[in-house]
């Protein structure tokens, strides 16, 4: 019988893979000193980022089963 692999619980409750296998994340930079970003770069630290599809082997490996 093979073992089990842990998943990396830090890289499970920062990233999702989306169904098509992207890597999907939350930006950064939205908590603190809101008021001094421009209204424009807060706008687009909303939408969702996807990661580079180089990282995508090295994310399956630390959430083998996502």
């Amino acid at each position: 019988m093979g073992n089990k692999i842990k998943t990396h619980k830090a890289t499970a409750k920062r990233f999702n893979f989306t169904k098509t296998g992207k890597v999907k994340y939350a930006h950064s930079n939205r908590r603190h000193q809101v008021n001094l970003k421009a209204a424009k770069r807060m706008r687009q630290l909303r939408r969702t980022g996807y990661l580079s599809d180089s990282f995508v082997e090295a994310m399956h490996k630390l959430m083998p089963y996502k």
